[in-house]
C-alpha cells in the first residue's frame, strides 16, 4: 500500500486501505455489495487527517478553486 500523501496521515490511511482490501475481497467480490461501516469511518478519520494537512499546507483552497473551473462543474471528489 502506498504512504499517504500527507506522513501524517499514514498509519490513518493504511488502516483503511486494509479494511477495504479485506472488504472488497471477501464481501464485494462475493456479492454482498452492503458498504462496510467500519471502513467508512476508517476513511472519515482518514478524510479528516488529509483535509486538515492540505490546508495547514495551503493546497486545500488550491483544489477548492480547481474544482470550480473542473468540466464536471466541481461536483466530483472528496471535499
Amino acid at each position: 500500500m502506498s504512504a499517504s500523501l500527507a506522513p501524517e496521515c499514514s498509519e490513518r490511511k493504511e488502516r483503511y486501505d486494509t479494511c477495504f482490501i479485506n472488504w472488497y475481497s471477501e464481501k464485494y467480490l462475493r456479492g454482498s455489495t452492503a458498504p462496510s461501516p467500519e471502513c467508512e469511518a476508517l476513511f472519515k478519520e482518514y478524510k479528516t487527517c488529509l483535509n486538515a494537512a492540505l490546508k495547514e499546507k495551503g493546497i486545500y483552497d488550491m483544489i477548492k478553486e480547481a474544482r470550480k473551473t473542473s468540466p464536471n462543474g466541481g461536483s466530483g471528489g472528496a471535499a
